[in-house]
């Protein structure tokens, strides 16, 4: 079965930082992954993707804070985030889109406050 699987959501105080990481089913290796967030009344946007060849592009909302990386030996696809702020709060979704379909993560729960 096909699925995406994220961890390392969390509670955090602003400017603290926090792991995502999302473990795939595997054959993923051509194709770009990315972190998608959804705020409470927001709709779901792309924060950062990676390429197959490691080339990362982030949101400017998070460029210079957070870092996307892969390990396809692992299976595993990874958003550090770093300087967090209370507009950072939200769902985080790992992405996959293959040219026969698109596949999404359960989400994890982001909070920063204070």
């Amino acid at each position: 079965q096909v699925q995406l699987v994220e961890s390392g959501g969390g509670l955090v105080q602003p400017g603290g930082s926090l792991k995502l990481s999302c473990v795939t089913s595997g054959g993923f290796s051509r194709n770009t992954m990315a972190w998608y967030r959804q705020g409470t009344g927001n709709r779901r946007t792309v924060i950062a993707t990676v390429s197959h060849t490691g080339y990362a592009d982030y949101d400017e909302d998070v460029r210079g804070r957070f870092t996307i990386s892969r390990d396809d030996a692992k299976n595993t696809v990874s958003l550090e985030m770093n300087d967090l702020k209370p507009e950072d709060t939200a769902v985080y979704f790992c992405n996959v889109r293959t040219p026969l379909c698109e596949l999404w993560g359960q989400g994890a729960q982001v909070t920063v406050t204070s």
